[in-house]
């Protein structure tokens, strides 16, 4: 999924005011996030299925869901998204992903902490995710519009193991207050990478990022993008429901899905990408992780799905889920044959529907793809 906060939005000429709209807008943005979200509808994920061979020869003891991202071994192959914070009810919800996320073993993403880097009043709200969550990976998080300083700060608020970058055009155009000058954007990031104590990540909110990008990308000194697809929590949808003018409202539904970025990426005429890809967007089964493994990604991010769990439900219920999350993935790789996540890459997957077209537009070969345990 897309994560539920990742605008920084544009300053007004009263910090104070601009700060508390801010965290106002965060609210806001869960309450939005909640409301459009829809679990029942079928995502980009469902044209990514797998050619079924009925003697695997693995068992499920044997399967290993490890895997390496930014230099360090995660227990499982998935993680806890970029979210929320900023706000008393949004610093609750830190507080209870971050406890089932390290009861579970899973690595986790703070939502964006600008409103934290203009109001040290509210970094609790953030320094509440490694508190609840010692031993755990954990990600901060910031815009491209934060100067190298600020992103050190929001590194040392959770003691984070790597630093997300959030880029959200998108989202900030039909945004009411958002920003309005994007020509600088790649320098700044390029800034914050090479001032950056950690690994740094470049994600989308949702709309997904392209070849083209990614390799931009690496030139910036980056060490892994996070391809964060459409499908899943739509904050173009978001933003003009909260406009009253209907404005933007054709571009509901802007992007491209995981999927589809992760065909570029890593299947198209360029090869493989030169930077570690993570993937998220519209994720909502251990399903979609193992297909997004499948296609390369080294780990597969949700937000939306497990916020809904917790709101809905409460942490112990967000908890086991993450808990079944990790042997249903075990229980599909071992149906795949693949006893490490890297044998994934091994398995004959069948693209199918919108994404295969659009992917023959990218050049991508996709028979190739159904015969790779050839």
């Amino acid at each position: 999924m897309s994560p539920v906060d990742q605008s920084g939005g544009a300053e007004t000429a009263q910090p104070g005011v601009a700060v508390s709209a801010h965290a106002e807008r965060k609210d806001e943005h869960v309450r939005l996030a909640m409301s459009l979200h829809a679990p029942g509808k079928t995502t980009p994920w469902a044209d990514i299925s797998f050619l079924h061979h009925a003697l695997p020869g693995t068992a499920l003891d044997a399967v290993d869901l490890s895997t390496r991202v930014l230099g360090s071994s995660w227990q499982v192959p998935f993680y806890v998204n970029a979210m929320t914070g900023g706000t008393e009810s949004t610093g609750r919800l830190n507080a209870a992903l971050a406890e089932a996320a390290a009861a579970a073993g899973v690595a986790i993403a703070s939502g964006s902490q600008h409103v934290a880097l203009r109001d040290r009043a509210r970094e609790d709200t953030f320094r509440i995710i490694r508190r609840t969550a010692p031993g755990a990976f954990v990600l901060a998080n910031v815009g491209p519009t934060v100067a190298p300083d600020d992103a050190a700060r929001a590194v040392e608020m959770l003691e984070a193991d790597a630093l997300q970058v959030h880029v959200n055009v998108a989202q900030e155009v039909p945004m009411p207050e958002g920003d309005r000058d994007f020509s600088g954007w790649a320098g700044r990031i390029a800034q914050i990478a090479d001032a950056a104590q950690v690994p740094v990540v470049v994600k989308e909110v949702g709309f997904g990022l392209s070849r083209r990008t990614v390799d931009l990308l690496a030139s910036l000194g980056v060490a892994a993008a996070d391809v964060a697809g459409n499908g899943g929590t739509d904050f173009v949808a978001i933003e003009t429901a909260r406009r009253e003018d209907g404005a933007y409202r054709d571009l509901v539904g802007w992007g491209q899905s995981a999927a589809l970025c992760l065909l570029e990426c890593l299947h198209g005429p360029a090869g493989s990408a030169p930077v570690e890809l993570l993937a998220s967007g519209a994720v909502r089964t251990p399903l979609d992780v193992v297909r997004g493994l499948a296609l390369g990604a080294r780990a597969v991010g949700a937000s939306g799905h497990f916020m809904r769990t917790l709101t809905e439900s409460g942490p112990e219920t967000l908890y086991r889920e993450l808990v079944s999350w990790k042997e249903q993935v075990r229980g599909i790789m071992a149906l795949l044959g693949a006893s490490r996540v890297e044998d994934l890459a091994c398995t004959d997957l069948l693209v199918t529907g919108a994404t295969a077209e659009r992917a023959r537009l990218l050049s991508v070969d996709l028979p190739a793809l159904a015969r790779r345990s050839a």
